[in-house]
């Protein structure tokens, strides 16, 4: 697997951290690779604008920060516009439909829209599982690492209890990636 730059946004109270943990969690102790995590948000608890950035690597990552995002997860349209610039050509776009308006986008990059906090609040009956619908669809989306690891990044890192839940919210995001993908076409990397 190549140097992958990642950078997921939203506002507080989304779940942001978590998923950008989770993916680094699965990265480490899931997918025996290299991964730093490093995270910003604004002084309100909840409806300021946050994200972390994931560096995933095959060796180990000697500097935390981005210097090139390759994949944006947004889940809100501040975030978007704040974090939208920054994407590298040909690099990916994964957002919340209901949320993110996209306007242009670098040259060659790939846009992949889910529904997410719909699909939490139809498929569990709570909004509160939006984040872990995004993982799945990073799973299916992204390609970059197993879903076995990432279900297990998730399933470690929930509260004991919501484990089945948390497992159904992921099942929900990467079933709708995959078939988004067979209607695109593609776009996926190869899962490594």
């Amino acid at each position: 697997m190549a140097k992958e730059e990642i950078r997921v946004s939203g506002f507080g109270g989304q779940g942001v951290i978590l998923t950008a943990y989770i993916i680094g969690k699965a990265a480490t102790l899931f997918a025996n690779r290299y991964a730093t995590m490093t995270q910003a948000f604004g002084p309100e608890a909840r409806g300021s604008s946050c994200s972390a950035q994931v560096i995933l690597d095959d060796k180990p990552v000697r500097y935390p920060y981005l210097t090139r995002t390759s994949i944006l997860v947004t889940l809100s349209q501040e975030s978007y516009n704040i974090f939208s610039k920054s994407l590298a050509p040909g690099g990916m776009l994964m957002y919340e439909e209901d949320l993110v308006k996209t306007g242009a986008l670098p040259e060659g990059v790939r846009a992949y829209a889910v529904p997410a906090t719909r699909l939490a609040e139809e498929k569990i009956g709570k909004s509160l599982f939006t984040n872990i619908v995004v993982i799945g669809f990073f799973a299916a989306v992204a390609g970059l690492l197993d879903p076995k690891a990432l279900r297990g990044a998730v399933e470690s890192s929930v509260p004991k209890g919501t484990e089945a839940l948390n497992l159904k919210a992921f099942d929900a995001g990467y079933d709708f990636g995959v078939e988004l993908l067979k209607k695109t076409g593609g776009g996926a990397r190869k899962t490594t």
